[in-house]
């Protein structure tokens, strides 16, 4: 596969992972039953529009929607990179500890000794903020 068509597909691509992410989360929370914290919960909340809007666009093949796509995942990706932070480094949880609930710093899952459920959202925000910097900015008419 050349650039032109990994560029062509990047938008496509970036809604495969969106949907992954969010069916990957609804797979944890409701047949697994793990109780989503806070922190899952904002990164919940920005991922799975993040399926809806690459989804129109992918089907539109509109990309003007890296616009709304980018500001989205760049924020979720520094809420789960936060969520890890306070799952791994000792003593990190406690500069935001939850309130209610599920403490953010518990574990459902520790795949191979490091991937937990906000390090695979990190991963699924970084691939989507990458493969949204793949594709060209339409050009506006001056």
């Amino acid at each position: 596969m050349n650039k032109v068509d990994f560029k062509q597909y990047s938008l496509y691509f970036a809604w495969i992972v969106s949907i992954v992410a969010t069916l990957g989360s609804l797979y944890f929370s409701e047949i697994r039953g793990f109780v989503p914290c806070e922190l899952c919960w904002y990164q919940r909340i920005l991922m799975y529009p993040l399926a809806l809007i690459l989804g129109i666009g992918t089907f539109q093949n509109d990309h003007s929607v890296k616009k709304y796509v980018l500001p989205l995942a760049s924020i979720g990706w520094f809420i789960s990179l936060f969520h890890y932070l306070e799952q791994k480094v000792p003593g990190f949880a406690k500069i935001k500890p939850c309130a209610n609930g599920v403490p953010c710093s518990s574990e459902y899952i520790n795949w191979l000794g490091f991937m937990t459920i906000p390090f695979l959202a990190f991963i699924a925000f970084t691939l989507i903020i990458v493969l949204m910097l793949f594709i060209k900015s339409p050009k506006k008419n001056k």
